[in-house]
């Protein structure tokens, strides 16, 4: 008897400060609050597209990402068109958040697959990309995929 193939679940990401967070990730992903609790010292948000739980985050943590520790590399989220992609870019700048290369880019040399790279408050590295349409400008890295060295 054989496995089925397993789909990735909801991504749930330790965080500092709820409120920061929760907006954050609302305003750059378009999620809605799904369920929540804010009082307390177990404070926790549910978030989501169409009553579909894609990230929680929970505030039980301290200072920044560490990157340079055995786990979590970074968080991708397909969009449906460049344009979406563009449309995150913007609002990041926005933000005032931290863009990891300038802008829009494509995933290697001769990619037309792409997105943007950025953290959230706390230093996870996320990125935003799309199947198509990124190979307008130069790939930022040479002999390695873009999204593995960031």
């Amino acid at each position: 008897m054989s496995t089925p193939a397993l789909q990735t679940g909801h991504i749930g990401l330790n965080v500092t400060d709820l409120a920061r967070s929760t907006a954050f990730y609302r305003r750059v992903f378009g999620f809605e609050v799904l369920g929540d609790q804010t009082d307390g010292d177990r404070s926790f948000a549910f978030l989501g597209h169409d009553g579909v739980l894609q990230v929680t985050l929970w505030q039980q943590s301290s200072g920044t990402f560490p990157t340079d520790r055995p786990g979590l590399h970074h968080l991708s989220f397909q969009a449906p068109d460049i344009e979406t992609v563009h449309r995150a870019e913007a609002t990041l700048r926005e933000l005032g958040g931290e863009l990891v290369y300038d802008g829009v880019v494509p995933h290697g040399e001769g990619a037309s697959s792409g997105g943007v790279f950025f953290t959230d408050p706390d230093g996870i590295r996320l990125e935003i990309y799309a199947p198509s349409g990124a190979d307008t400008a130069p790939a930022p890295t040479q002999g390695a995929p873009t999204c593995g060295f960031f």
